[in-house]
């Protein structure tokens, strides 16, 4: 489960960085992510405060807006 974790994050970091290409895995990764982070958030409040970078909170916007386009 970590390796898989890792991978998502490396997945996300390079396409924040310009090392490869926003795609349908970069948006899934982001996802898969968002989920983890959301059942941190439930199982202790301690993690209630944590939050993605302005970065990532823009490239999950641009993931909706392709959801709708």
């Amino acid at each position: 489960m970590i390796r898989m974790e890792t991978g998502h994050c490396r997945i996300v970091g390079k396409s924040l960085a310009g090392e490869r290409i926003v795609d349908e895995q970069t948006f899934v990764s982001l996802a898969v992510l968002a989920d983890r982070l959301d059942a941190l958030k439930k199982l202790n409040k301690s993690f209630a405060s944590i939050e993605f970078s302005p970065h990532v909170e823009k490239l999950n916007r641009r993931s909706s807006v392709v959801a709708v386009s």
